[in-house]
């Protein structure tokens, strides 16, 4: 983690438009083709959950600007991002959340999660990480989510980017799942997102 010089950023003059608004915050959609991915986690015996939630958190780990953080008046550049999910004991409708590192193995990473959610017992556990350090993610395999919006504190320096999807669909021989990102337009543009997309398809790719 390194704190950034506001002086000499870049973004210095969009994030000044953004910082009066009391609700700087924006919802989008995108679609992504997660054939390959079905496949292989199919194929290896994995949660497709948790692989689209390591393969999302490395590909915001790719993009810088998702490591930039708000925190009181300064701005953190974190070295790399943990995500913090929703999961269901099986039975149950009542979700709990899980925070663990990422790694650089995606089974590895799925192996972990899916134990650690299992042996979980409490709501929401004590997290080792500073808050701005995680990404929310929630999934609705029930249906298709085509926008989701999330619950929070009117807070307009939260910088947690929230992360969500529901129920893939089939269509022309392809497997295409909506991914809903709700994000701090003071930190992230259209331009940061499309950067995300590229990334998030490349490493999807990697799995063909």
């Amino acid at each position: 983690m390194r704190y950034i010089q506001k002086e000499t950023w870049p973004r210095r003059e969009l994030y000044d438009f953004f910082a009066p608004m009391s609700h700087p915050f924006y919802t989008l959609t995108f679609p992504v083709d997660v054939t390959a991915l079905r496949r292989y986690t199919k194929e290896k015996g994995l949660s497709f959950y948790c692989a689209m939630v390591w393969l999302v958190t490395k590909a915001m780990d790719d993009v810088e600007e998702f490591r930039v953080k708000i925190r009181g008046e300064d701005l953190i550049l974190h070295d790399h991002l943990v995500p913090s999910f929703t999961d269901l004991h099986p039975g149950s409708r009542n979700f709990h959340i899980t925070t663990l590192e990422v790694g650089d193995n995606l089974a590895d990473f799925c192996r972990r999660a899916k134990a650690a959610s299992a042996a979980q017992t409490t709501f929401l556990p004590e997290s080792p990480w500073p808050e701005d350090q995680l990404i929310y993610f929630t999934c609705l395999p029930w249906f298709p989510v085509t926008a989701l919006t999330n619950e929070r504190d009117a807070d307009p320096t939260d910088s947690i980017p929230r992360v969500a999807w529901g129920k893939y669909e089939e269509r022309e021989g392809r497997t295409q799942l909506l991914v809903s990102l709700e994000l701090n337009h003071r930190l992230v543009d259209g331009a940061h997102v499309g950067a995300l997309f590229q990334a998030l398809e490349r490493r999807l790719e990697e799995l063909a």
